[in-house]
């Protein structure tokens, strides 16, 4: 059997939960919503006077933002919760000593696993990011300046997460796993937000805040990048100076290093689960 045939059985597998359908409804809700929300900016009467379709496509780049990290936050929970079974709901159901109990290396099936859960998390990513992008274009002409690289990174955040709970599930139990996994998502996207107003104030020791979480656990650093690549570069210079307090705003790309360490970390990530899993009893 190979990593392939596993990774197969993986999404078919994946597919058949609830809460991919979960998934699916919450992703045409938020679609429908932001579909009716932009579709009102454009005429918007506000304080100082209606709004243009130039102003509306400003506005229209900073709320993509923010949805799109509502469809980060959609990936993270299911990707969380789609991980644990993978290994530590087998071994309490019995199900991976009928699997390894045939001449497969452990670490072939966990590579299979892994690679299974990393097609249907990007997927799903970039399918509803792609349809999302294309709600607004239609609605308010606005069309990000590189929507292929922040598709990307939310994907490279969605492999991020979905590597740590795979970690999680080969030491913990399956509801354990999924639960630490999208809090310590919640806490390095916090810890950033916090960061960035530190950074607006001139506190060197609350940015640093920011910083090191990036470092710690690369799915606010990625989603930072993805958002620069998402928002309008005319955001920027309406938002100011202390722009960095804002937490739907980014002010640059992510470095080539930044994204050198993004891989690594995921690789070591796997190793140490591949290590745990072989250790494991079943």
């Amino acid at each position: 059997m190979t990593a392939l045939t596993v990774a197969g059985l993986t999404v078919r597998e994946a597919a058949r939960r609830r809460v991919v359908w979960a998934l699916l409804v919450l992703t045409v809700v938020l679609l429908a919503l932001s579909a009716w929300g932009f579709s009102k900016l454009i005429g918007l009467d506000t304080e100082l006077g209606t709004m243009t379709s130039g102003e509306a496509r400003l506005v229209a780049s900073l709320l993509l933002n923010l949805i799109m990290f509502g469809y980060s936050l959609i990936a993270a929970i299911g990707t969380a919760f789609l991980a644990g079974p993978t290994v530590a709901g087998e071994v309490e159901s019995g199900q991976a000593l009928a699997l390894l109990a045939r001449p497969v290396r452990r670490s072939a099936v966990l590579f299979g696993k892994w690679l299974g859960l990393v097609a249907f998390g990007c997927g799903y990513v970039v399918l509803a990011g792609l349809a999302q992008i294309l709600v607004v274009r239609t609605v308010v002409g606005y069309w990000p300046p590189a929507p292929v690289a922040g598709l990307a990174l939310l994907a490279a955040e969605t492999i991020v997460l979905l590597t740590l709970a795979l970690l999680l599930s080969s030491v913990v139990s399956t509801m354990a796993s999924g639960i630490v996994a999208v809090g310590l998502f919640g806490a390095t996207w916090v810890a950033g937000v916090v960061g960035g107003l530190g950074a607006a104030l001139g506190n060197e020791g609350v940015a640093r805040v920011g910083t090191v979480s990036r470092v710690l656990l690369p799915t606010d650093g990625l989603w930072r990048g993805a958002m620069n690549a998402f928002q309008d570069p005319v955001a920027l210079v309406q938002m100011g100076p202390g722009e960095g307090g804002f937490p739907f705003l980014s002010d640059a790309p992510l470095t080539p290093a930044y994204l050198a360490w993004a891989v690594v970390w995921v690789a070591v990530v796997w190793g140490l689960t591949a290590l745990s899993f072989q250790r494991r009893d079943v």
